[in-house]
């Protein structure tokens, strides 16, 4: 897998497996994008489905800004 960052692919969930870590970036040629509701009307709808849950701390699960 290419674990350099995707520049095209902004991402800040540090605790998914495939984010690059050192920037808000993920590691993926590209993501998944999907839904868990059958109308979404706002963006707490949308999920992105190339989510990985990552071995991670405490201090490095945090969702950075």
């Amino acid at each position: 897998m290419n674990k350099q960052p995707n520049h095209c692919i902004k991402c800040t969930v540090v605790s998914c497996a495939n984010h690059a870590k050192k920037e808000n970036y993920c590691v993926l040629d590209a993501v998944k994008i999907g839904t868990h509701e059958s109308n979404p009307t706002v963006s707490q709808c949308v999920d992105c489905e190339s989510f990985v849950l990552g071995n991670c701390s405490t201090d490095n699960c945090n969702i950075s800004k």
